[in-house]
């Protein structure tokens, strides 16, 4: 039997007139062992704020990281936070909404009109299927959806509500829409198709530290000539093209907070198939909810702790110093720091909580260098080593004015790298999905740990195609051409 449970933040908030159902706080459900532990659970999320980086926020996260059932998921939270994203899905809900509220007398004399949506359910039976219509691509517990009337009826704003600022006069609706929501059915939206074979790549040329140089993206165009798939870069002007294609690879530093996940977001919502998809982007982003993955599925990594803003309830003496700090979203070594002292903890930390209220801290295993095997469809397409930056701890290294300075390579043999390293990689990546990732590894006397699985990973000509060569690239666009003729033969 499945069970559901909310999460406020303060208790008082739940009323005695609303379902009797679970009540958690959202600090027990972060920091308690007892909920990382829960199967067949929906999670309602009804946290004060579900800002980036919030407790509300996080909540999400770490739901998603158990295989918790959880409303409103990271991804719908990400899409209400930017309007270019939830516009995309605009269009057919507004032909419904002119149709509907242009036959309402009571709205048809105004020019803007706002609607609540309670886990899928409005007040008003006529509008009922607008409402259902919204919740089923922005599935979250409250919504308040604002309409303007130019020339017809548009959809102005749509905001997620938390319960602490649900109006007085709505508790009665909230009580009868929760437990009416409580025997229904969580749905999907189903995918458009579409069946040519044009392929966009999406990059930056100004990025300091591109996934891909330009050699490895000339050698994507070739590869995708020699298997009839017409190959195009693209950039961030050409986001309102994006539907000429049949496939997406994005090939610039991916960020949730970032147009990457709006292009993303877009390719899948067009029926496109995309690499990185937005699931994808979403759990690789953020390496709170990468720890707790691998922590649920016994993946072997280095000591780690999850840090709440003013809770000090963690021993870091059970990891020991030095320590390793980092933000949840940083990348190419930026927004990770070593304590070597708990002075040093103490102002770094302090610093971090300014930007997240949950940071990780991880044991430091020092190594030469670092492996990263590259897994597409949950296959390894390449090996390679990565050198530590000279004199410093991390494999790039920031100068004064910001400039990175990298350490050094070795491609090998996929066939002839450690079978504990491999299977290793491959098990943490197939976690997050079948798309292409880049799993980070340490290896010492004790085993292997992963350190992080990437989503967007690194391929560059010279570098990690040096053993493989061309083999690479004709994977990669391969496994395009076989979603795509899968998607045809739908």
């Amino acid at each position: 039997m499945t069970t559901h449970i909310v999460i406020v933040e303060n208790q008082n908030e739940w009323l005695a007139t609303f379902p009797e159902v679970e009540v958690v706080l959202a600090k027990d459900y972060l920091t308690k062992a007892e909920y990382l532990k829960l199967k067949r659970v929906h999670i309602i999320n009804l946290c004060s704020s579900y800002r980036y980086l919030s407790t509300g926020y996080y909540c999400s996260l770490l739901a998603e990281a158990r295989r918790h059932k959880i409303l409103p998921s990271v991804r719908t939270i990400t899409d209400l936070s930017h309007k270019a994203i939830y516009s995309l899905d605009a269009e057919e809900m507004e032909q419904l909404a002119d149709k509907q509220l242009s036959k309402k007398m009571d709205v048809a004399s105004q020019n803007k009109f706002a609607m609540y949506i309670l886990f899928g359910f409005s007040e008003i039976n006529e509008l009922q299927g607008l409402a259902r219509q919204i919740f089923d691509v922005f599935s979250s517990p409250l919504l308040r959806v604002e309409f303007r009337f130019q020339e017809s009826w548009q959809i102005a704003s749509i905001k997620a509500l938390s319960l602490r600022s649900l109006p007085n006069e709505k508790r009665d609706f909230f009580a009868d829409a929760f437990q009416r929501y409580l025997s229904s059915r969580w749905r999907r939206r189903k995918s458009k198709s579409s069946y040519r074979y044009d392929l966009a790549i999406l990059h930056n040329p100004q990025e300091v530290l591109p996934p891909s140089n330009k050699a490895a993206l000339q050698k994507l165009i070739s590869a995708g000539k020699k298997q009839a798939v017409n190959v195009e870069l693209i950039e961030k002007k050409d986001y309102g093209r994006l539907a000429e294609y049949d496939a997406l690879f994005i090939r610039e530093t991916t960020n949730i907070d970032h147009y990457t996940y709006q292009f993303s977001r877009k390719a899948e919502s067009e029926g496109m198939i995309v690499m990185d998809d937005p699931n994808s982007i979403v759990m690789c982003t953020n390496k709170v909810y990468l720890s707790e993955l691998l922590s649920t599925h016994k993946i072997p990594r280095p000591k780690t702790a999850i840090l709440r803003k003013h809770d000090d309830t963690i021993n870091i003496d059970d990891i020991g110093y030095p320590v390793v700090l980092k933000i949840p979203d940083g990348s190419f070594s930026r927004g990770v720091f070593k304590a070597e002292t708990p002075a040093q903890y103490k102002e770094i930390t302090t610093r971090l909580f300014k930007e997240s209220d949950l940071i990780l801290a991880q044991e430091f295993l020092y190594t030469d260098f670092d492996w990263r095997i590259g897994v597409l469809n949950r296959q390894p397409i390449f090996a390679c080593q990565y050198f530590m930056s000279k004199s410093h701890w991390q494999i790039v290294k920031y100068d004064a004015k910001g400039k990175p300075v990298e350490g050094g390579y070795k491609a090998w043999n996929v066939a002839e790298v450690s079978n504990d390293i491999v299977s290793t990689a491959v098990a943490a990546a197939n976690l997050i999905g079948n798309s292409f990732y880049g799993v980070d590894l340490k290896q010492n006397a004790q085993g292997v740990y992963v350190i992080e699985v990437n989503d967007n990973p690194n391929l560059e000509t010279g570098v990690e195609d040096n053993y493989e060569g061309n083999k690479v690239y004709d994977a990669i666009i391969g496994e395009f051409v076989r979603r795509l003729d899968a998607q045809k033969a739908v």
